[in-house]
């Protein structure tokens, strides 16, 4: 599996401070579980089924940057100025242009050679995501699977740049795929189709109603037969109302999307499976990395992490039935994000006067007398101090509210060397070793964490045994390109198939056998990955390539040819068919596909390196001396290609 990043680029979670007062007497249920929309039997029914009774809030809602936080690309949805010169990526030497044609969005990617034009791309923007407060990105959909484009609207600055993540040499283009973690958080509840990374079967306009309140289906239900409940005095079990959750999991609602970091998942769930009102840490695991003396940094979507550092919050709600706070305000109502906030109100509509009544719920108004030029220069305002906007260090041109609420600190901190001192789970103080493990084999492949977060994964994995300690072990093995150790563990210790049911870890069982040369093993285990996981195009490629090496050239280029249709813009499959194309010795075949791969890609080393052999074998050499002339210039310490010319020359 490819490492990549996961940035998650997401508004502040609200909540309503209109319903403070009756916050005090809420009735809480017994036990969460005894919400009845938890049952899987319950389904989402969108929120135009809520606008029909819910007219005012959800016409207030829409205008947030949940409401707003993702939809299809139009002229109405982009935040964007168009009116500039093309955005240049030094590192890669390409330029990049949005443009409207029509009614339709596209991006363009080119390259010149003085004024001359010598490689032009263009996609289709098919959604933008981000609400336009902060950014607004851009993906594409190709046949459902669905990438990210190379190029962001930074709304503060007013500028165009590379996506988080894409900056300093990182520009991956056109192939990061937006997997169910990400659109999950910017987004209703998406479907992503059985065994596929990232191709979606529907995808809702944005986060709505039932992301805090739960599937519908069953309030409609008996709203339409007129079984109504009195919520002044009673709580509807058919629908989740945050206000009316204790802390713990009002949190949880907020931090499921604004809690931004390493999610473990448990074994057997997805991130679809959490409903509001139920225990995330039974679902996920978040874990943050923790560097010495960098307590003042924090990333975008980090606002209940930080909120939960904060003095004020730890001070004010119970635990384990106990206040450990001595005050009385505190133990009644406690402090969670909707202290602050109202989600059915945007940000922008909500007067600086609200927040900082929330803040004089516990301090009086003469808190600050003691700093009058501070206070004035703050203009009364009490989260400009004590919750500072600045830069978070994931996104670049952005500037958010630190929601760690503390007397403002010098910025000398900045300047202290970064000391990783290992990960930390957010959302929950006991965690298990297997988890632990699985963090931080995720932190370095995810997030190109520390080569020493593989010793902290293999120090929790211990003696552990079972399908999931085996299953994490491989994964060790396989970040450590550690083959024959995959291989001595899969013949030593595994006695049971089932124990290998997931497809990753077969791919990587195959991987490992397929590098050592047991190519019918690898067979094997990639076919048990591809059959898990049908929509997986990687694992489809991977099986032809394992066809190729044993010769079925035949069968090679059906699965090849089969994963094209379902996706034309793959680069891989364009090489792999053209080299099969070339042991069969249909040479222009194999030109046309290596064209093709280099029309998506004219830097790619592989297929550069198989135009120039054919060029060879067709006698060209000059024109072979090319390609391997374009590998170079983009990677000049290349041994073997210089290798290559010295023998053509």
């Amino acid at each position: 599996m490819k490492r990549s990043r996961f940035y998650v680029v997401l508004l502040l979670l609200l909540a309503c401070l209109s319903l403070l007062n009756l916050f005090c007497n809420q009735v809480t249920p017994q036990s969460t579980n005894t919400y009845l929309n938890h049952h899987d039997s319950v389904q989402y029914v969108g929120k135009q089924q809520c606008r029909s009774c819910h007219i005012d809030i959800y016409n207030s809602f829409i205008r947030t940057g949940m409401g707003q936080s993702f939809g299809p690309a139009s002229r109405l949805k982009s935040a964007a100025k168009f009116s500039h010169q093309p955005l240049y990526d030094a590192d890669l030497d390409f330029y990049y242009l949005p443009f409207w044609q029509g009614d339709s969005m596209y991006i363009s990617e080119f390259r010149l050679q003085g004024k001359d034009t010598i490689y032009k791309r263009i996609e289709c923007v098919d959604y933008i995501i981000g609400s336009g407060q902060h950014t607004n990105s851009h993906l594409t959909d190709i046949n459902g699977y669905v990438y990210q484009l190379p190029l962001t609207w930074y709304a503060q600055k007013g500028r165009w740049d590379l996506p988080p993540g894409f900056e300093k040499g990182r520009n991956v283009r056109f192939s990061r795929g937006i997997e169910m973690e990400c659109m999950s958080c910017h987004n209703a509840m998406p479907k992503v189709e059985e065994g596929s990374v990232n191709k979606f079967v529907s995808i809702p306009d944005g986060i709505d109603c039932e992301r805090c309140h739960g599937p519908g289906s069953l309030h409609v239900q008996e709203k339409l037969k007129g079984i109504l409940v009195d919520t002044a005095t009673q709580i509807d079990y058919t629908i989740v109302n945050p206000k009316k959750l204790p802390w713990e999991r009002q949190i949880d609602v907020c931090q499921r999307c604004h809690l931004q970091g390493n999610a473990v998942l448990k074994e057997g769930k997805k991130f679809s499976d959490f409903r509001p009102g139920m225990v995330l840490s039974d679902y996920m695991e978040v874990y943050m990395p923790k560097y010495k003396d960098r307590g003042d940094e924090f990333i975008m979507a980090s606002h209940a992490q930080r909120l939960q550092m904060s003095k004020c919050f730890l001070g004010s709600n119970q635990k384990n039935g106990t206040s450990a706070s001595t005050n009385k305000a505190f133990e009644t109502l406690g402090l969670t994000c909707i202290t602050c906030h109202n989600p059915h109100i945007s940000v922008k509509e909500t007067g600086v006067q609200i927040f900082n009544n929330a803040c004089l719920k516990c301090h009086t108004d003469k808190a600050c007398t003691e700093q009058p030029k501070q206070l004035k220069l703050a203009k009364n305002d009490c989260v400009s101090c004590h919750m500072p906007r600045s830069g978070s260090i994931d996104i670049p041109h952005v500037s958010v509210h630190d929601h760690k609420i503390a007397v403002p600190i010098s910025k000398k901190e900045l300047s202290k060397i970064k000391v990783f001192e290992g990960l930390y789970c957010v959302n929950k103080s006991i965690t298990d070793d297997l988890f632990k493990a699985a963090a931080y084999l995720n932190y370095f492949e995810k997030f190109d964490g520390e080569r020493s977060a593989l010793d902290s994964a293999k120090k929790f994995l211990g003696k552990q045994i079972g399908s999931q300690s085996i299953q994490l072990r491989i994964h060790q093995f396989y970040l450590q390109e550690d083959w024959q150790g995959i291989i001595q563990l899969v013949q030593t210790e595994i006695k049971d198939p089932q124990l290998l049911s997931d497809a990753w870890t077969n791919y990587r069982v195959g991987q490992a056998f397929q590098n050592v040369g047991d190519l019918d093993n690898a067979m094997l285990f990639i076919t048990k990955a591809s059959n898990l996981a049908i929509a997986n195009l990687e694992f489809k490629n991977k099986k032809a390539v394992l066809y190729i090496q044993k010769g079925d050239l035949t069968t090679a280029n059906a699965l090849l040819e089969e994963s094209l249709k379902l996706n034309s813009k793959q680069i891989e499959p364009w090489i792999n068919l053209g080299f099969s194309n070339l042991q069969a010795g249909s040479l222009e075949k194999a030109f046309v596909c290596y064209e093709k791969a280099l029309a998506l890609d004219p830097d790619h080393p592989q297929a550069l390196l198989n135009l120039a052999a054919l060029y060879n074998l067709r006698g060209d050499k000059k024109m072979a001396a090319v390609q391997l002339k374009k590998i170079l210039k983009r990677n000049p310490s290349n041994v073997e290609v210089k290798n290559l010319l010295k023998t053509l020359s």
